[in-house]
C-alpha cells in the first residue's frame, strides 16, 4: 500500500519530433523534416493535448518547462511564442520558472535566439557533441566546429544567461587529448552548464546496426578522469553522473526527475508521471509517438500504467543514485508513498559493496557506486526482474 505525504514538484515537458537528420546513434522519438512542418497543427495539437490532461492537475504550479525532440529549434519564434503564451494562460508558472528549449547550431536557427529569448525561454541547451569536425562528421552531424562556436556566441548575445553545452566521448577513433579539447573549448564559450555524455550505441539505430570502432573501456576511463578533472579544475561541479554546472546552476527540470518528481508530458511520444493523492498511487502515461498519429488522433494518450511499490521504488533508485549527493531519506517516502525500510536488505547489499554511503538523513553513491551504477541500480529491481 503507497502512501503519499506529499506531492512533489512538477514539470511540463514538451516533445518536438522532427530534426533535419536523424543521427545515427539517436534513439529518441525524431522523424527528418522532409516537407514543410505542420507548426500550426501541431501547436494545436499540443495545446489540445495538455488541455485533456489539465484535470488531473488543477491548482498545481509548473516549476519548470524543457522543449525538447528532435530539434525544437527547427519551429519559428512566433510558434513557439504563441505556444508559451497559451500555456500561461492555462497554467499557474510559478514565479522563478526555468524554461528550456533544445537547439542544434545550424546558421538558420541562430537568428532566432534573440526572438526566443524574448517570448520567455531563459535557459538554452545546444547540442554540439564535439568541436572537432572530423568527428561532427563521424557522428553525422550537419554543423562544424565553426558554427557550433558562433551558435553559442550568438545565444550570449541574445541574453542567454543559463547556458548548456551537450558533449560526447568516446568518439570512433578520439584521443584522451581530443576529448580533453572539446572541454577546453566549451569552456572557452562560458556556459554555466555541460553535460558531457559517453558514446553508447543502441538498439534500433544506424550505429547499431553498423557499429563504429570505439574506445575499450580502460580509454573510456582514462577519458573520463581526465575531463572530470579538467571540469573540476574549472569550477563544474559534478552532480549528476553526466552533468555539470557553476555553483547554482545545476538544470532544475533533470533535478526534478532524478528526485523523482512529477512532469505533465504533451507531444509525440511524450511521457508523464503523476502521483495521485487521492488514489494513493502513480499514473505513468505515454502519448501516441508516430506524429502522423498524435496530429489525427483525438485523444492524445496512448496508454496508461500504474506501477506497482516494488516498481515505483526502484524507479525512484535508478533516477536518484545518478545523483552524486544522493537524496535525503525522507523523499523515498514522499516520493513512492512506501517507507525506506522496505529496501533495507538492498541497501545493505548495496553498502556492504562499497556502492553506497547510507547515513542517517542521506543515501548517496560512493565513486564506486557512480563508476558501477548499473550494478548498483539493478540491486533494486523487483524480484520478478532481478539478474
Amino acid at each position: 500500500m503507497q502512501q503519499f505525504t506529499a506531492l512533489p514538484p512538477l514539470s511540463l515537458y514538451i516533445h518536438i519530433p522532427w530534426c533535419v537528420r536523424k543521427c545515427p546513434y539517436c534513439d529518441f522519438n525524431s522523424h527528418e523534416a522532409k516537407q514543410a512542418l505542420p507548426e500550426r497543427e501541431y501547436i494545436r495539437a499540443l495545446l489540445d493535448d495538455l488541455e485533456q490532461q489539465l484535470p488531473q492537475f488543477w491548482g498545481r504550479s509548473i516549476h519548470t518547462i524543457f522543449i525538447g525532440g528532435g530539434t525544437p529549434s527547427l519551429f519559428g519564434v512566433e510558434s513557439l511564442a504563441q505556444l508559451l503564451s497559451e500555456l500561461r494562460a492555462r497554467l499557474n508558472f510559478a514565479p522563478d520558472i526555468e524554461i528550456t528549449l533544445e537547439a542544434n547550431p545550424g546558421t538558420a536557427e541562430q537568428e532566432k535566439f534573440s526572438g526566443f529569448r524574448e517570448a520567455g525561454i531563459n535557459r538554452l541547451s545546444i547540442g554540439v557533441q564535439s568541436f572537432n569536425d572530423q568527428h561532427l562528421q563521424k557522428l553525422g552531424r550537419i554543423h562544424s566546429a565553426r558554427e557550433a562556436i558562433k551558435a553559442i556566441e550568438m545565444a550570449h548575445k541574445a541574453g542567454f544567461e543559463q547556458l548548456n553545452i551537450d558533449l560526447m566521448y568516446a568518439l570512433p577513433g578520439q584521443s584522451v587529448g581530443q576529448a580533453m579539447g572539446d572541454i577546453q573549448c566549451a569552456l572557452a564559450l562560458a556556459p554555466t552548464h555541460l553535460s558531457h555524455y559517453q558514446l553508447t550505441i543502441e538498439p534500433n539505430t544506424y550505429f547499431y546496426h553498423h557499429p563504429p570502432l570505439t574506445p575499450d573501456d580502460d580509454h573510456i576511463v582514462d577519458i573520463e578522469e581526465a575531463c572530470r578533472e579538467q571540469l573540476a579544475s574549472a569550477g563544474f561541479e559534478r552532480y549528476e553522473i553526466s552533468a555539470y554546472a557553476r555553483e547554482s546552476q545545476q538544470c532544475a527540470h533533470n533535478l526534478n526527475y532524478w528526485l523523482f518528481g512529477d512532469y505533465l508530458g504533451i507531444g509525440a511520444g511524450a511521457h508523464g508521471k503523476r502521483s495521485d493523492a487521492h488514489a494513493q498511487q502513480i499514473v505513468r502515461n505515454r502519448q501516441h509517438k508516430n506524429p502522423r498519429d498524435y496530429l489525427s488522433t483525438q485523444d492524445k494518450t496512448a496508454g496508461r500504467d500504474i506501477p506497482d511499490a516494488r516498481t515505483s521504488q526502484f524507479e525512484f533508485m535508478l533516477n536518484a543514485l545518478r545523483l552524486t549527493e544522493g537524496f535525503d531519506t525522507e523523499l523515498f517516502l514522499q516520493r513512492t508513498g512506501t517507507p525506506i525500510a522496505q529496501i533495507e536488505t538492498q541497501l545493505q547489499q548495496a553498502e556492504q559493496k562499497g556502492l553506497i554511503e547510507w547515513g542517517l538523513k542521506r543515501i548517496a553513491p560512493t565513486p564506486l557506486g557512480l563508476q558501477y551504477l548499473n550494478d548498483l541500480t539493478s540491486l533494486f529491481l523487483p524480484d520478478d526482474d532481478a539478474v
